[in-house]
């Protein structure tokens, strides 16, 4: 690799408008019209020189206006605008005098949909919506949540912290509705050992004393109970406890709540260093505990019986496959490894047999398998009428899904569906409500390998019914007030393209409502007869458009955000392509960018880009998430260079299979998807395969370890961005799904981690980490640094560090260093000298 220093490179930056050179070997290339140009400085500037798009868009309470944020130029803040639907209006910012009588997103209706309860800056308010008048029912410093209506209409309910407090919105009174503690219960006797039992026998004033005092508290209770105008009896759920989840019936009868150990162990967290600092001392931070070392415990499902005074711990043993364990033959394995190590090491050191045997035990004792896996329990949702309860549980090694209800009768948990996965369980699609009968419940499922709505009563033994199936992913579910149809997000014409569809509750008809071939998020409006719609294309960002929800309605744009210099440039639209797979039948969707002045009769450079995130989904036809790639990508395709930008497996929007499968694998499969795009480019375009370069950061950083260091061959450099070079040094939430954890699944672990194949580096690759990164820690990139040095890969690789970044960098100089010292690794070494 050609050294250079970051002076040399900033300076060959700033002297250049890379826009402007003329393409190598393309002397035919036109010239830019004026303002039709991209440097390196314009797009790793900051954002704001684009224009900022429209967020969050909402409706106004009365139809007639769309609400949505913006950010402001030069800060992080978001202001808040309201245009009205009218042709022809403009959007105005809201004043901060109004914004906490402005309406807002979201909120719970009454029973007949007269009455809106909603949050704003952690506060309640109700509004009439006939006569638009707003009371606002709380103005405090803590932060209220979850308000909703009990069936008649008449009381709101919310919650303060652990406290769920009652509003009545006829006498204006406020109380609370239930008292639970996490204390010991003062009545609860400790287990009576020899001295406590000799003190009660031998002393007749201890006798006399402990049955006053029993009888004072009775008599407390009794009256407390008596008298309406006291809070009600506390309950008491133990001391070293927190309620971490808990939902109020709408009858007013129940409280549903999930209670865990307030001292349980979520894993020991690494450090960070903060170098450059306003005291001028590094500063130590922590950061998320490593994968493997948070030991899950069920927490208690507790039913509160609020008219009775009772508490029942629902029995989660009741599940189906509870006391499976699907990581039993993984989990022997590594024992077994473990074991011949042991007994290597014995040998080599001539260790006791006690020694050994106590080391064998230590093991064994560890991975000793639970009689009930440990679950998590999300999701608590009551029925309008409050007549029933639904939840969701999810197991600890992401292997299942389970949908509950509970028989307020007998108190007990009750399954209604079991959703398995050998490899994991898929977090984005667990979306569920219920019908507007109270007795059915609607959900999202993988169950058929791509996510598709269902509907079932809750009655065990009934049946689920899909509504919708096929080979595309459902998502984003809206029930209408009358409860007749659902709104959805789909991709069904196409993986890339993700529209608005209305399905029929009776037989699933589906109909398609928009069609802007795009990527498209709707609000439907209070009167459900319009859509406001958040759509973006591949060189446009999110813009608002307004729709009649109909299917052929014409969609009319209501927001133009960007400026006069992004839209002066003449950006190249990628090609989607459906790359084929030499690996599996479906193929692997791509965005292809080609050089001004491309011909077959010459061979070309390419790059291939890496997206990160893993599950995400980036060859679509609507604006990246990657933006700055985006326009990166641009920039080389007008330097000569093709460019690819492949969803490879485990990429979000291809089902379940696709998803998966990198389960124990991570960095095998993409990598031959990584191959495969190389090859359609040489086949297609034209390209010289011994001058493909790539690069990615996070999980694209990943990726591009992974393919130079296990396919030498493959790309002539690359350049790694916040790379995960050990898995086993990333977090819990992410990794576990994947690979399980190390101690039960050290092959997946060794067989995906980067570091261990450092030793097959041959070609010049570019690494660079922010040193606050507190997602993949900057540690991995010192850890393998140290490894390169020691297998003398000194002329393979060089380092770039950047002091004040997180993962996300912040900084419009840190983007520019970076992304020059991509662009100098690429002209050096993939085009011809």
């Amino acid at each position: 690799m050609q050294k250079t220093t970051f002076a040399s490179l900033v300076a060959l930056s700033l002297s250049l408008s890379l826009a402007a050179r003329p393409v190598r070997s393309a002397d035919d290339a036109p010239a830019p019209p004026p303002g039709d140009v991209v440097t390196l400085e314009r797009i790793m500037a900051d954002p704001d020189w684009m224009g900022n798009s429209p967020e969050g868009a909402y409706w106004a309470d009365d139809g007639k206006s769309v609400f949505f944020a913006r950010k402001a130029t030069g800060s992080d803040h978001r202001e808040l605008f309201r245009q009205a639907i009218d042709a022809g209006s403009t959007a105005a910012k809201v004043a901060d005098a109004a914004l906490g009588r402005s309406d807002q997103p979201g909120g719970a209706f009454s029973p007949d949909f007269r009455l809106k309860a909603y949050l704003h800056d952690g506060d309640v308010f109700v509004k009439d919506l006939a006569s638009g008048d707003l009371r606002q029912l709380t103005r405090t410093s803590e932060e209220e949540s979850s308000p909703f209506f009990f069936a008649d209409g008449k009381r709101v309910g919310f919650r303060r912290g652990d406290a769920w407090l009652v509003r009545d919105l006829e006498s204006d009174l406020e109380w609370q509705a239930v008292d639970v503690r996490t204390e010991k219960d003062p009545e609860k006797k400790d287990d009576p050992t020899f001295l406590t039992e000799q003190q009660q026998r031998l002393f007749e004033v201890l006798q006399q004393r402990t049955s006053k005092r029993d009888a004072e508290r009775a008599r407390a209770k009794a009256e407390q109970a008596a008298d309406s105008t006291r809070p009600p009896l506390p309950f008491f759920v133990g001391a070293d406890t927190e309620i971490t989840d808990s939902a109020l019936s709408p009858s007013g009868q129940y409280l549903l709540a999930v209670i865990a150990k307030k001292s349980r162990d979520d894993g020991k967290k690494d450090n960070m260093p903060d170098y450059v600092t306003e005291s001028g001392y590094v500063d130590v931070k922590q950061v998320r505990p490593r994968v493997g070392t948070p030991k899950y415990e069920t927490p208690k499902l507790v039913l509160f019986d609020l008219a009775a005074h009772a508490q029942t711990e629902l029995d989660a043993a009741v599940l189906p496959g509870i006391t499976d364990d699907p990581l039993k033959t993984l989990r022997e394995a590594a024992e077994v490894a473990r074991k011949a190590k042991s007994d290597k090491a014995k040998a080599e050191t001539k260790d006791d047999k006690a020694s050994t045997d106590a080391k064998g035990s230590k093991h064994a004792k560890d991975e000793k398998k639970p009689a009930s896996r440990a679950i998590l329990y999300a999701n608590l949702l009551w029925s309008t009428d409050g007549s029933g309860v639904v939840l969701q549980a999810f197991s600890v090694d992401n292997k299942d899904r389970w949908i509950l209800t509970v028989d307020l009768e007998s108190k007990t948990l009750v399954p209604l569906e079991r959703l398995h996965d050998e490899a994991w369980i898929n977090g984005a699609f667990n979306e569920m409500g219920w019908l507007r009968d109270s007795k059915r419940i609607w959900y999202l499922s993988e169950e058929t390998g791509y996510s598709h709505l269902y509907v079932r009563p809750v009655a065990p033994g009934e049946h689920k019914r899909p509504l919708t199936s096929g080979a595309f992913e459902v998502s984003d579910v809206v029930l209408t007030r009358d409860g007749s149809h659902f709104y959805a997000s789909a991709n069904r014409e196409h993986p890339g393209v993700r529209e608005v569809y209305r399905i029929a509750l009776r037989d699933g008809e589906t109909e398609r409502i928009t069609a802007l071939e795009g990527q498209t998020d709707f609000v439907l409006s209070p009167s459900e007869t319009d859509l406001v719609l958040t759509a973006s294309f591949r060189t446009r960002p999110p813009e608002l458009y307004l729709q009649a929800a109909q299917p052929g309605a014409a969609a009319r744009q209501i927001t133009d955000s960007l400026s006069a210099e992004y839209k002066a440039i003449h950006w190249q639209e990628p090609e989607i392509v459906a790359v084929p797979s030499s690996h599996v039948k479906a193929p692997i969707y791509s965005r292809v960018y080609t050089p001004e002045g491309w011909s077959a009769d010459r061979k070309w450079p390419a790059v291939i880009f890496i997206h990160g995130a893993g599950y995400l989904q980036n060859a679509t036809k609507g604006w990246s998430y990657y933006f700055r790639e985006f326009m990166f990508d641009n920039l080389l395709a007008r330097h000569g260079y093709v460019v690819i930008d492949m969803d490879y497996r485990a990429s979000a929007g291809y089902g379940r299979d696709w998803r998966t499968a990198i389960y124990r694998q991570m960095g095998w499969p993409e990598v031959e998807d990584l191959q495969d795009g190389k090859a359609w480019m040489e086949q297609n375009k034209s390209v010289d395969g011994a001058r493909v370069g790539t690069w990615g950061g996070s999980y694209g950083g990943f990726l591009t370890f992974m393919s130079m260091f296990r396919k030498p061959d493959l790309f002539a450099c690359g350049a790694a961005l916040r790379p995960v070079t050990d898995w086993s040094a990333y977090n819990h939430e992410y990794t576990a799904n994947i690979l399980n954890t190390p101690e039960i699944d050290p092959e997946a672990y060794n067989k995906s981690s980067p570091i261990e194949f450092a030793a097959g580096l041959e070609k010049p690759v570019l690494i660079c980490h922010g040193v606050e990164d507190d997602n993949v820690v900057f540690q991995d990139t010192v850890r393998l640094v140290q490894r390169l040095i020691e297998l003398k890969k000194t002329r393979l690789f060089e380092t770039a560090i950047y002091p004040v970044e997180h993962h996300g960098f912040r900084e419009a100089s840190s983007w520019l260093d970076e992304y020059t010292r991509i662009w100098e690794l690429f002209e050096s070494n993939l085009k011809p000298r």
